[in-house]
């Protein structure tokens, strides 16, 4: 099929398409799962990402070679996506989904198969297996494990630490009391105890039981000390090849990292609830879990109207969320207490760690997610709107008086004092305006003097000003330590302009703030947007005044003594150089060879301003 011949992705109207682009462009670059619905709001497939940004963009911005996939694509109405931790949980949640919801394209396009767990049976002398099929008897189950793989390497190891039988026997005290079983294989290669003829006592056998839990329950720390203590005594007395053995058991218990953070066979019928908020509205994520798998996932939005206490809005969502989605769950997991009357028998737990600490977890990282995509929706459709809050934000963390729509910042430029120049750059609104960029050659000031060179310019830029009667920046950025921001503050103070300007200095080191007077700097997070504008203010300016020097050394290379003789324009010069190579040659020519090539009259005034 050509090109121009593929089904245009899942858009009909330009709604559609804009409404798809929109998500397109705020979806985050984070492992998760996305699920496509159509037209009806049913969802036709489910997929995990590592990035979901570029997976789910792939599908629209690129030609698919198989049939399938480009009708799937034709029939996308909606995304929605759910991020998690890592790759694998994100494996584990996509395999949970399509259980749940057999979406049709899943069913066409890839093989829906069932994730490896581990088992310790419930039985007499119980069994450690790999196991994928799940049967409620009272055994307990761990994983699921993203690979075969990695399940075996579980087992293996667990074999190791601890001899458990791997016979089929139906062991109970009768069938040993009356010896109807032998020892096999295992035994005799220590491998097995021999609990089937009563060599191994049951309290010893479950004592290893009790530890194998703890290790897939990821609960190692004790299990670790004791390999290691025992590692230790080895060595001590000098047994160092058993030491060597136990060595190799602790090394592989601390590197056991498998356990999913998604699912947990062992958790079913729970609802989860996580909180955020902003000073317009609130944010509310659910999850429900039945059987152990991810059944529903819903992120809504409350606008504020009053002052309303977070306990208050998370107790309305949370009666909310139970009767749309008809949950009888009897255990409600949340990050507080809400203010909500439910039956005695609903118990609310706020979990410190753990499985359900870490489904917690999953869901707060899924509301705030959600908060971040709705402001980046809404600063999409108004620019302005991002502007003031980010105005709003350094005007709070940088202590102004005044939103800071309009700031300068200065920079100087030499090197060892040669072409001393320096440069004043402008931002409005958070955005460089390039037109208002100024550059200054440094004109009192002999030698490298940065403090000097500072407070000419700072004098220069905001005398003009004044006198123009032009509008002045509400913050001032020195790029520099305390002694460049000492200059300037003194060029202010002689101006009258220290109480309607705030001035800082931002020293290149450790970026920190100093504001005049004040000893100890203001450190902000390197991650905040306002470090990241005066960086970039920072940066800007050094740039545009590099540029300058490079061009003013450049300029100052090319000048000869021609340039200083008044009358000898630059064709002249250019002839003169062509013909004579260089101004040595000049000066040692005749004057009937210069009269020749540029006439009587020019001739004179290069002769006698060479001679000056």
């Amino acid at each position: 099929m050509k090109e121009e011949d593929q089904i245009k992705p899942g858009i009909d109207t330009e709604d559609a398409k804009k409404h798809l682009q929109g998500i397109l462009s705020i979806i985050p670059e984070k492992p998760g799962c996305y699920q496509y619905f159509d037209e009806k709001g049913t969802i036709i497939y489910v997929g995990k990402a590592k990035n979901l940004k570029k997976r789910v963009s792939s599908y629209f911005n690129k030609f698919h070679e198989y049939p399938k996939t480009r009708v799937l694509v034709k029939q996308i109405r909606d995304i929605k996506y759910i991020i998690v931790d890592t790759e694998e949980d994100a494996l584990h949640l996509e395999n949970s989904l399509i259980k749940q919801y057999k979406p049709r394209y899943n069913v066409m396009l890839k093989d829906d198969k069932t994730y490896p767990s581990i088992v310790v049976k419930n039985e007499y002398f119980p069994r450690v297996f790999q196991t994928r099929n799940i049967i409620r008897d009272g055994s307990q189950y761990y994983g699921p494990y993203s690979s075969i793989y990695t399940a075996k390497i579980m087992l293996q190891m667990i074999k190791e630490l601890y001899p458990l039988r791997t016979c089929n026997y139906p062991l109970t005290p009768e069938t040993i009391a009356k010896g109807k079983y032998k020892v096999c294989l295992q035994y005799h290669i220590k491998r097995c105890k021999g609990p089937c003829e009563g060599l191994q006592t049951l309290e010893d056998y479950n004592a290893g039981i009790m530890h194998v839990k703890e290790i897939l329950k990821g609960n190692i720390s004790q299990i670790s000390r004791t390999l290691f203590n025992q590692m230790q005594t080895l060595s001590e007395e000098l047994r160092f090849e058993e030491a060597q053995i136990v060595k190799e058991k602790y090394e592989v218990i601390e590197n056991y990292r498998a356990k999913s953070t998604v699912v947990t066979p062992t958790l079913t019928n729970l609802d989860v609830f996580s909180f955020a908020e902003n000073e317009k509205s609130a944010y509310i994520n659910f999850m429900h879990i039945g059987n152990g798998s991810i059944v529903q996932v819903y992120t809504f939005e409350y606008k504020k109207r009053l002052d309303e206490p977070k306990e208050e809005l998370l107790g309305l969502g949370i009666v909310e969320m139970r009767a749309r989605f008809k949950s009888n769950a009897k255990e409600i997991i949340v990050p507080f207490l809400p203010d909500t009357q439910l039956s005695d028998n609903i118990i609310f737990t706020i979990p410190q760690k753990g499985d359900k600490k870490k489904l917690l977890d999953l869901s707060e990282q899924n509301v705030k997610q959600y908060k971040v995509d709705k402001l980046k929706q809404a600063e999409k459709l108004n620019p302005e709107q991002r502007t003031t809050r980010i105005m709003t934000t350094m005007q709070k963390d940088l202590h102004l008086k005044d939103l800071p729509m309009h700031i300068e910042c200065f920079d100087n430029s030499n090197i060892q004092g040669t072409n001393p120049v320096a440069a004043c750059v402008v931002f409005k609104k958070g955005k460089p305006s390039k037109k208002d960029y100024r550059h200054f050659h440094i004109k009192t000031v002999v030698g490298p003097d940065d403090f000097a060179s500072m407070i000419e310019v700072v004098t220069r830029r905001y005398t003009r000003l004044i006198a123009e009667d032009a509008p002045l920046p509400q913050l001032i950025v020195i790029d520099g330590g305390k002694g460049q921001l000492n200059a300037a503050t003194e060029v202010l103070r002689d101006l009258g302009l220290l109480d309607r300007i705030t001035i800082i200095g931002l020293a290149k080191r450790l970026e920190e703030i100093f504001y005049p007077g004040d000893p100890i700097p203001l450190i902000l997070d390197k991650n905040s947007e306002t470090l990241k504008i005066i960086q970039q203010l920072r940066d800007e300016a050094h740039r545009f005044g590099i540029t300058f020097h490079r061009h003013m050394r450049s300029k100052k290379q090319t000048v000869s003594e021609l340039d200083t003789i008044k009358g000898i324009g630059e064709k002249t010069k250019v002839l003169l150089l062509c013909h004579f190579k260089s101004v040595k040659r000049i000066k040692q020519a005749s004057f009937e060879e210069i009269k020749e090539l540029i006439g009587e009259s020019k001739a004179n005034l290069i002769i006698n301003g060479l001679k000056k």
